[in-house]
């Protein structure tokens, strides 16, 4: 399955400019507590690291995440129904296959593909399921939010 970007919307969610320096303050105590085997919002916490697009730096941020199986974990995009796709949605489509996730201290490698279709429905409705607040964020923008499936290696 190809890594198919999703274009950004036209309006969204704003982050006040007050909140962008209290998130890096408080991203080592997420980062902490998803290591720790935190959930968030009905979905675990993990640290998902990708590669810089552009840069080539390693890049760590916290997510909730949904099991998908054995083998895999089911992510969202939805920077809190922002019409802009999140920084590290940016990096997953540009290195696909340099990600790994964290999960309760645990690091593994995985390889990140985008849902669609069917598939990303049925894989929306399990998180919606799981975390009821994610619904809201596809009402604040006019994107569609795009759902990555991050697979093990076999």
């Amino acid at each position: 399955m190809t890594f198919e970007k999703t274009p950004g919307g036209t309006y969204g969610q704003t982050v006040p400019s007050f909140a962008v320096p209290l998130m890096k303050m408080f991203s080592p105590v997420m980062i902490w507590q998803a290591r720790r085997g935190g959930h968030v919002a009905g979905l675990r916490l993990v640290v998902l690291t990708t590669t810089g697009a552009r840069s080539g730096r390693r890049r760590q941020t916290v997510l909730g995440a949904l099991p998908d199986g054995e083998r895999a974990w089911l992510i969202i995009a939805s920077a809190g129904g922002s019409a802009a796709n999140p920084a590290w949605y940016h990096n997953l489509a540009a290195h696909p296959d340099q990600v790994e996730i964290q999960v309760a201290g645990q690091t593994q490698a995985v390889r990140a593909s985008q849902l669609s279709g069917a598939e990303r429905d049925a894989a929306w409705h399990k998180i919606v399921a799981a975390g009821p607040r994610y619904a809201d964020y596809a009402t604040k923008t006019d994107r569609l939010i795009p759902v990555i499936r991050l697979s093990t290696a076999a």
